[in-house]
């Protein structure tokens, strides 16, 4: 069976909550954020590869980021970047990857991770994958990993902890899943000790997922009905353009496991972080005086505190007086912004490409 263990890696999306580093044509997981000479993504293949091995790793991008994927890691074969034609978030994404695979190994099991994510512990996360897919293999369980919560963050998911399951440590039936509450909500979840970070980690065999969104998310399944002789062949490519942008666009959560009665929850630790937003970097990055964290800028600043100062070529960054900001300054863009309002900038890059153009993002 570990024979028939697959990832895939979701690595096409735009990252806007990290603007203006992260743009349209440098996507935030293609990014060196830590001066390692690794990638985010990068990192990922690097993490995960001693588990399923290269060749077993499919890697699902944009059609713009082929080419930067490709470079990225090369050690991955073309035929397993397969190459959106649009963006329809992560649901269709993981049914197309799904899919893929089966038809390649109908036994496949599969563990589904973002590009973006920071391990510290990579030992501890191999294990947890490796003990992942032992549980699903062999029955219809969707599993999440969850990470327990350090304090009340509002840019998360949580997700609510149920029965244990016996003969399993560390694995519980899901009650509830819960989307970015909060900060009242954030701390009574994490008083009460039933609640864990949503890791948007997954695990699940190929047979049980699409068997589920058959069952919940038969608007997705349909789309690719007619695809049955085309997966893993030489047409997959352009069955795949002539039917995904009918695709809705939805999140797996959403569309399946926030409605599926067959999903479990992990808990790990491994020193887990997702690095979506400029307060995670704050958090996991290495600090300065004042709780300062500096990235590819040179500062003086006078009577600053936890602030993040980012800047492209040893830009010379001079402040004073800012106590939890982002200062981000790339390209064309500069940010100058309070980190407990940093959820605020999605909504914020549509407003600068409605008024600016598309040069700003």
């Amino acid at each position: 069976m570990k024979d028939s263990r697959y990832c895939v890696i979701m690595c096409g999306g735009i990252g806007a909550r990290f603007w203006p580093f992260s743009r349209q044509d440098r996507p935030k997981q293609f990014l060196d954020f830590f001066g390692t000479g690794r990638s985010l993504l990068q990192m990922t293949v690097d993490r995960i590869a001693p588990v399923v091995g290269l060749d077993h790793i499919i890697l699902v991008t944009n059609d713009r980021y082929a080419d930067m994927v490709r470079r990225q890691v090369p050690e991955i074969a073309p035929e397993r970047i397969l190459c959106e034609p649009a963006r329809r978030n992560t649901a269709p994404c993981v049914y197309w990857a799904a899919r893929h695979i089966a038809a390649l190994d109908p036994q496949a099991s599969i563990v589904t991770l973002p590009s973006d994510h920071l391990v510290l512990r990579e030992d501890d996360f191999r294990k947890a994958i490796s003990e992942g897919f032992d549980f699903i293999e062999g029955d219809d369980r969707l599993l999440t990993l969850g990470i327990k919560p350090t304090f009340p963050n509002t840019g998360y998911g949580y997700i609510q902890r149920g029965n244990s399951v016996q003969g399993w440590p560390g694995i519980m039936k899901v009650k509830s899943f819960t989307e970015k509450p909060d900060l009242e909500m954030a701390k009574l979840f994490l008083s009460s000790g039933e609640f864990f970070w949503n890791s948007g980690i997954f695990l699940w065999s190929a047979r049980s997922i699409l068997k589920a969104f058959d069952k919940y998310a038969p608007e997705i399944s349909t789309i690719f009905a007619d695809g049955d002789d085309a997966f893993g062949t030489s047409d997959e490519t352009v069955f795949i353009k002539e039917v995904f942008t009918n695709a809705p666009s939805i999140s797996v959560d959403y569309a399946i496991m926030e409605k599926a009665g067959n999903v479990f929850v992990k808990t790990v630790e491994f020193g887990w972080s997702d690095l979506g937003t400029w307060r995670a970097l704050h958090d996991t990055a290495d600090h300065k005086d004042a709780d300062n964290v500096v990235r590819g800028a040179r500062v003086m600043v006078n009577d600053c505190s936890g602030t993040v100062f980012a800047a492209d070529d040893d830009k010379l960054i001079v402040a004073a007086g800012l106590h939890d900001y982002v200062v981000a300054d790339s390209g064309n863009a500069l940010l100058i912004y309070p980190l407990n309002r940093e959820q605020e900038l999605r909504s914020i890059v549509g407003d600068v490409r409605d008024k600016w153009g598309e040069d700003y993002i």
